[in-house]
C-alpha cells in the first residue's frame, strides 16, 4: 500500500511495557502528542530460576520519564496480573486510577497496606462512563471474567478509536451482574473501530467457554455425592463468582463456610462490603468456629489451588496448619486449572493429599475466564476493527489469535504480533512499528525493589548448584606473614565430617600457593585472593568436577 502523506495530525502510538510474551505484567502506554494514558499495571509471578524472588514488576522508565505527560491508569480489572504493580510503580509514576467499583475495592486495599491511600487520586467509574485525559477519551464497557466488574475500554484519541477488551468472556448467564455489553461493541463497529487489543489466552480453545454457572451444578453433584465428608474447595482467591456458588451450595446443603488464605480473605470481605456477593445470614463462619461442627456441615474454600507452597492448602497437606489438617474421610475438589508451568507444584499436592487418604476432584470443577475462538471471532465481527494487535499471552497464544483475525478477512499486513517494548504508531493510513523503548522484569524480594538484578539471580544459582567455600586467612600487619589459617569452611558443597581427607587436602593446596606468593614478596591483598581463588578451583574441580563460589577473607593482625 502506497504511504500517502497524513495531514490530519499526529499519530497515536501503542507501547506494550509488559504483558506479552507472557501470562501476567500486563501494563500498556498510549501516547498522542502530549498525552499518555496507561492501561493496567500488573506484577508477574518469578520463574523458577529466580531463585528466593517474591514477584516481579515491569520496568517503567518510559512513563517516569515522560511523567509530565502521563494523566492516569486505567484498570480493567482487579486481578494481580492487571493490579499487583501498582504499589510499586505509584511510587515513581503517581498519577491518578480509574476503576470500577470491585477493581477499586482490591486497589484501594492493597495500596492501604503499603501505607499509600493518602497520595494516590482515585476515581470510580461506572460502565458506560467516560473519561477525558488530555488528548484521550475513555469509555468502561461492561464484560464479563472470572471476577465481578471487569471491563474492556474504548480509547477514543483524534487518530481514532481502540478497543480493547481487557480479559473476557462472553457469559449469557453470568453468576453476579449483567451480560456483557455485545451491543456497545456494535454500535463502536458501526461507528469504525481503528484497532482491537484482544484477550489472547484461550486463542487456541475451539469453541464457546461455558458460563460460570455450570460450575455452580458441579458442586451441586459433587456435594450430593459426597455428603458425609468435609469439602475443601481450592480455588483462585480473586473469583469471587466461584466463591458465591460454592456458598449458594453449601447453604443448600446446610453447611457451614469458612475461608482461609489471606488474599482470598480479603477479596471477599471487599466484595461483601461492595454487595458483589450475597452471603445468607449464619453461613460463613470462622475457621476457629468449625470445631464446633460436625464433618458433614463443614466446607473450607482456600487458596493453593496452584500449588504454591506457602498457600493455605499446600500447608494443609503438609501439616503445616495451625488449625487444619487434612486426611482420610476428606475430600478436595481443585475448582481451577493449572496454570501453564505450574503443573508439577499441582501434581505435588495432589499425590500428597491423596497419600493422606483425602479424595481429591480435579475434573470439570472449574471453566475458564477467558474467550475461547467463537467469542474471540463475535468481538471482532462486531467491532470490524482495520488493524488487529492481539494482547494478553504467550507467543504462541498471540499467534493463535493472528491466524482467527485473518480467517476473519483482515489483511496480513494490518495484523501485528508485537513484543514488550515496540512502539506501534497508527493512523488510518498506515500502521508500523517503528521504534523500542526501554523494558524488563525488576524483581522485587523483600522489601528490596530492584536491588537483585542478573548478577545477584546468578549468584545465586551457583550456590544453589556447588555451594560456597569460605578461606580465612590472617596476615601479620608489617611483615605480610602468614600468622593464621588458611581455613576452608563449606557450606553446600561436601558433608566436612566425611571429606576430611578431601578438605585438609585443599587446605594444604591453597597453603602452598599462598607461601609461594608471600616468599616472592608479593602482600597485595587482590593478588593473594586472586590466587586462592585459581588453586582452589582448580583443585576441587579436579577431585569433585563442581565450581562452588569460593570466597576469601583476609585479616589484619
Amino acid at each position: 500500500m502506497k504511504k500517502k502523506e497524513n495531514n490530519s495530525g499526529s499519530k497515536l502510538k501503542i507501547i506494550p511495557l509488559g504483558g506479552l510474551e507472557q501470562i501476567g505484567m500486563n501494563i500498556t502506554a498510549f501516547e498522542y502528542e502530549d498525552s499518555i494514558i496507561v492501561v493496567d499495571c500488573g506484577l508477574a509471578f518469578p520463574a523458577d530460576d529466580m531463585l528466593g524472588i517474591d514477584l516481579v514488576i515491569p520496568d517503567v522508565t518510559y512513563l517516569r520519564d515522560n511523567i509530565d505527560r502521563v494523566k492516569g491508569f486505567m484498570i480493567t480489572h482487579g486481578h494481580e496480573d492487571h493490579i499487583g504493580a501498582l504499589p510499586y510503580v505509584l511510587r515513581d509514576v503517581n498519577v491518578p486510577i480509574y476503576a470500577t467499583r470491585l477493581t477499586m475495592g482490591i486497589i484501594e486495599h492493597k495500596l492501604t497496606e503499603h501505607g499509600m491511600t493518602k497520595g494516590t487520586k482515585r476515581k470510580v467509574v461506572k460502565f458506560g462512563q467516560s473519561i477525558n485525559l488530555g488528548q484521550f477519551r475513555v469509555e468502561f464497557i461492561k464484560t464479563n471474567h472470572s471476577i465481578v466488574d471487569a471491563a474492556a475500554l474504548a480509547i477514543y484519541s483524534p487518530a481514532g478509536v481502540v478497543v480493547h477488551t481487557g480479559d473476557f468472556k462472553v457469559d449469557y448467564t453470568p453468576v453476579f451482574g449483567d451480560a456483557i455489553d455485545l451491543q456497545r461493541f456494535a454500535e463502536l463497529g458501526k461507528k469504525g473501530v481503528l484497532a482491537l487489543m484482544c484477550d489472547s489466552t484461550n486463542a487456541e480453545r475451539p469453541g464457546f467457554t461455558p458460563s460460570e454457572k455450570t460450575v455452580g451444578k458441579t458442586f451441586d453433584t459433587l456435594f450430593e455425592e459426597h455428603k458425609n465428608t468435609r469439602i475443601f474447595v481450592a480455588t483462585f482467591a480473586s473469583n469471587v463468582d466461584r466463591v458465591q456458588q460454592i456458598i449458594n451450595t453449601a447453604y443448600k446443603f446446610g453447611r457451614k463456610v469458612a475461608v482461609e488464605g489471606r488474599s482470598m480473605v480479603n477479596i471477599i470481605e471487599t466484595a461483601r462490603s461492595l454487595e458483589c456477593i450475597n452471603i445468607p445470614e449464619n453461613t460463613l463462619i470462622d475457621l476457629d468456629q468449625m470445631k464446633n461442627y460436625p464433618d458433614e456441615q463443614q466446607v473450607i474454600i482456600t487458596t493453593g489451588s496452584q500449588g504454591e507452597s506457602m498457600a493455605a492448602l499446600s500447608r494443609m497437606a503438609n501439616n503445616m496448619h495451625r488449625k487444619i489438617t487434612i486426611g482420610a474421610g476428606d475430600t478436595v475438589i481443585f475448582s481451577s486449572s493449572p496454570i501453564p508451568g505450574n503443573e508439577k507444584s499441582v501434581t505435588r499436592i495432589i499425590n500428597e493429599l491423596l497419600r493422606k487418604g483425602a479424595e481429591v476432584i480435579f475434573q470439570d470443577a472449574h471453566v475458564s475466564g477467558h474467550a475461547c475462538q467463537e467469542e474471540i471471532k463475535l468481538i471482532y465481527t462486531l467491532v470490524q476493527p482495520k488493524y488487529s494487535i492481539p494482547v494478553h499471552g504467550e507467543y504462541k497464544h498471540l499467534k493463535a489469535q493472528a491466524r482467527i483475525a485473518e480467517g476473519l478477512g483482515i489483511e496480513k499486513d494490518n495484523i501485528f504480533i508485537m513484543s514488550s517494548g515496540d512502539v506501534l504508531e497508527l493512523s488510518d493510513e498506515q500502521a508500523q512499528v517503528v521504534g523500542k523503548v526501554p523494558t524488563g522484569g525488576i524483581l522485587v524480594d523483600g522489601l528490596g525493589v530492584g536491588d537483585v538484578g542478573n548478577v545477584v539471580l546468578r549468584d545465586r544459582q551457583r550456590l544453589g548448584e556447588d555451594g560456597i567455600l569460605i578461606v580465612v586467612m590472617s596476615l601479620e600487619k608489617y611483615s605480610g606473614t602468614l600468622i593464621a589459617g588458611p581455613d576452608i569452611v563449606s557450606r553446600g558443597f561436601v558433608y566436612v565430617k566425611e571429606s576430611d581427607e578431601l578438605m585438609e587436602e585443599a587446605r594444604i593446596t591453597v597453603d602452598e600457593a599462598l607461601q609461594a606468593c608471600l616468599d616472592r614478596g608479593i602482600t597485595d591483598w587482590g593478588k593473594l585472593k586472586s590466587t586462592t581463588k585459581d588453586v582452589l578451583s582448580e583443585y576441587v574441580w579436579k577431585k569433585t568436577k563442581r565450581r562452588p563460589m569460593i570466597l576469601p577473607i583476609i585479616m589484619e593482625v
